[in-house]
């Protein structure tokens, strides 16, 4: 099998998934799976380097077979249908490669984008007769449904990919099985109802917590990772919060509400957001002081909960709360040294 790195790519590329790639990565491995059986073969295109604006990010992936894209995206564009007839190509040939797509005006290679931006394209050729890329693509599936973390491996010399628990060695790409940040929602009213599904459509794992067991229920939160009827003064009989959770605290009570806040700020969190006015944040406040929780935590919560859009069904609520998790997700990332660029709506 012919291949031919660049030389300028790092020897470990570790890199995390935009946001957009939670629910790619599940349907790209559960078809790659499909087109095996059918003894078709496929490449999987993964970007893998990025520089200025793009339309899509390191890590977005697609698969295309003889017949073209089968699912998922890598931007869009030209470039995306370039990479699609380069992919058809290799197919052909039965071979891997890297090719690098300049999105701007340029001499060696204009292909008519604008966003002014370089990706470099990894092009990992999946033969139907190859057992090992059927068994990672199972592997994949099997851990991103139990929510387990893992690494996907794809080597640069165009062999099969794998999964690993440690960071690799050697020329490869690899990023993160994408199964989601975890969201606890306090409370299973109007507004957690409405709340689940977003933030389930853009990659968080939510778990619902209320006391009432009529309204923890399947039917009510069908895609709710964890439903969980308890006690709010014993949180911890049921779950632990984690530095990594993202919390909306919004009880059908203010004593409720204090209860869950007085036991979650005394752990780390990734963010915590809390429904009502601020005459009811002041009052819930003075007394999780009165309790000794820290400053800096009652200073870290988001109260009034979501972004300023003037909200006022649980519909509308929801959407204003989805979008601050979302900002302060991205935010996070970012401080975490991780760099979603693409062409962002703001």
């Amino acid at each position: 099998m012919g291949f031919s790195p660049m030389t300028d790519l790092p020897s470990l590329l570790l890199l995390c998934y935009d946001k957009k790639e939670v629910f790619a990565m599940q349907s790209i491995f559960a078809k790659l799976l499909y087109e095996t059986e059918k003894q078709h073969d496929t490449v999987l295109v993964t970007i893998v380097r990025e520089s200025g604006s793009t339309p899509r990010g390191i890590g977005a992936q697609m698969l295309v077979s003889r017949s073209g894209a089968q699912v998922g995206t890598i931007g869009g564009g030209n470039v995306e249908n370039l990479a699609i007839l380069h992919a058809q190509e290799l197919i052909g040939q039965q071979r891997s490669d890297v090719h690098e797509y300049k999105l701007h005006k340029n001499d060696a290679e204009d292909i008519g984008m604008v966003c002014g931006g370089d990706v470099t394209v990894l092009f990992s050729f999946i033969s139907a007769a190859d057992s090992r890329w059927t068994d990672t693509a199972s592997l994949v599936l099997e851990r991103i449904a139990r929510r387990e973390e893992g690494i996907l491996v794809l080597p640069l010399d165009g062999s099969a990919a794998y999964i690993s628990d440690t960071q690799p060695d050697g020329e490869v790409f690899s990023l993160p099985l994408s199964i989601g940040e975890r969201a606890i929602l306090f409370g299973a009213g109007h507004c957690s109802l409405a709340l689940a599904p977003i933030l389930q459509s853009v990659g968080f794992r939510v778990t619902v917590f209320d006391n009432r067991s009529d309204l923890v229920t399947k039917a009510r939160f069908p895609g709710a990772d964890a439903l969980i009827c308890g006690d709010f003064e014993k949180i911890g009989d049921h779950l632990t919060v984690g530095a990594g959770d993202y919390v909306v605290v919004m009880t059908s009570g203010h004593s409720f509400d204090f209860q869950v806040q007085e036991q979650v700020l005394r752990h780390p969190f990734a963010y915590v957001g809390v429904i009502g006015s601020r005459h009811k944040t002041a009052s819930v406040n003075a007394r999780l002081r009165e309790a000794g929780v820290d400053e800096a935590a009652i200073s870290a919560i988001h109260t009034p909960v979501g972004m300023a859009i003037k909200a006022v069904t649980p519909e509308e609520i929801a959407v204003s709360i989805a979008g601050e998790m979302i900002y302060e997700r991205a935010l996070r990332r970012e401080n975490a040294g991780i760099h979603l660029r693409g062409c962002p709506m703001h």
